[in-house]
């Protein structure tokens, strides 16, 4: 047992020997040689240095740390080769001067699809010439408590002394699908489908009972903001807001004008501002040429606003995988003063034609490398730490040498 233990010993002594010696080679390695602290001395401009340093340490390292949680987007070009899909055109425009009553939104493409008088997913608010919203009839009841809303067509038309039941007159343009017009909307409608123009709405009965010449007058000092969003195909085509319902007649796209008066054709004015325009869905990054952009017209005039629009089709990949298809687009515009007395031709209003380019481009996320945010972070902080030791070296060898040239001075 003793001879074990003093062989334990032995050991422990040998290792201790070669351990010293080898970290004693190992310090011979040492880069970074320490001064004793009795030796070191410490300057107010070492000071000022070194909080300058630390100040632009943390600067930079924000800003790095900042590019590093960001995405980068790369762009990629390819051909479009999507068929059979439908595009989401979201729309936010004000009329100033033109009542949401005279307005209809109409969508025509190239397939030959038409779609008139366009009123589901697109709403409409009444303006005054301020640009405050007016609060419809039901809306006022509504604020006020009035639990009667509900109230159905029927109902209504018993309170007013109408039969509801009846079959009222549709003054020569009944057909087999609408043999009866009980409100003024029916008879025009009932007009516009035979291509007919109600130009005098006095003296039929209906729109002489909803007041419909005197909610014209009511409402012609009005505005009108129409905002939501159409659902087309994804070919070229144009949609378009104008004064008058409208109808097909001989092929022919024509609005109906004439039930505003004769005083009224020519001087509707389409002063408008559009508060967004943008097909498909937002993603980031995502900017709308025509968003808050105005354009004003002469109330003594008709004029036409066409605006040209090239969409290209865009989809949006993100760093988790997800994938969303939108569409850019660049636009240019062009107005013309239409002079019915001259003979000219047009429509009043706003025509947006939309063509769709056949390449895709595809934006790709992607998140910045760790390593390379290491490497520079690495970089910033032994960057400055010896830009720092060189500048205070200089500054405290300077102020010696003055120190000593000083001293020589006063001893001569």
């Amino acid at each position: 047992f003793l001879l074990l233990l003093l062989f334990n010993r032995c050991c422990v002594v040998v290792a201790v020997q070669m351990g010293g010696g080898l970290f004693a080679k190992l310090r011979k390695f040492d880069a970074y040689p320490k001064t004793a602290e009795d030796f070191q001395v410490k300057t107010v401009s070492g000071a000022a240095i070194s909080i300058i340093a630390i100040v632009v340490m943390i600067l930079l390292f924000s800003s790095e740390l900042a590019y590093f949680l960001s995405k980068e987007v790369e762009p990629e070009l390819f051909v479009d080769t999507s068929r059979n899909e439908k595009m989401k055109i979201n729309i936010d425009v004000v009329f100033h001067r033109m009542p949401c009553s005279f307005l209809s939104i109409d969508v025509m493409d190239i397939s030959g699809e038409h779609e008139l008088d366009i009123d589901h997913d697109l709403f409409r608010e009444r303006l005054d010439l301020e640009g405050n919203r007016i609060l419809t009839e039901a809306e006022e009841l509504e604020a006020l408590g009035d639990q009667s809303l509900g109230a159905d067509a029927a109902i209504k038309a018993m309170k007013d002394g109408l039969d509801p039941n009846r079959c009222e007159s549709c003054y020569g343009a009944e057909t087999e699908e609408q043999p009866c017009c009980n409100t003024c909307d029916e008879v025009r409608s009932a007009y516009r489908k035979k291509g007919w123009g109600l130009q005098n709405p006095q003296g039929i009965e209906q729109c002489d009972r909803e007041g419909w010449t005197e909610k014209l007058k009511e409402e012609s000092h009005e505005g009108c903001r129409l905002f939501g969003s159409l659902l087309v195909n994804k070919v070229a085509g144009n949609f378009h807001v104008a004064p008058g319902k409208s109808f097909q007649q001989n092929n022919f796209h024509v609005h109906d004008l004439n039930s505003f008066g004769r005083d009224s054709v020519g001087k509707f004015n389409m002063t408008h501002t559009i508060n967004r325009l943008s097909f498909g869905e937002e993603v980031p990054g995502s900017v709308e040429p025509l968003a808050g952009h105005s354009e004003s017209s002469n109330i003594q005039s008709t004029t036409m606003f066409q605006y040209f629009v090239k969409i290209v089709p865009t989809r949006y990949r993100k760093s988790s995988g997800e994938e969303i298809s939108t569409n850019q687009y660049s636009v240019t515009m062009h107005q013309k003063h239409i002079d019915f007395a001259a003979g000219e031709t047009g429509l009043p209003g706003i025509f947006f034609m939309y063509e769709i380019t056949p390449i895709l481009v595809q934006l790709s996320e992607h998140n910045h490398s760790f390593l390379h945010f290491l490497t520079s972070l690495c970089a910033i902080i032994g960057g400055i730490f010896s830009v720092a030791g060189m500048i205070d070296g200089f500054v405290y060898h300077g102020l010696r040498s003055l120190q000593k040239k000083e001293e020589l001075g006063k001893a001569g």
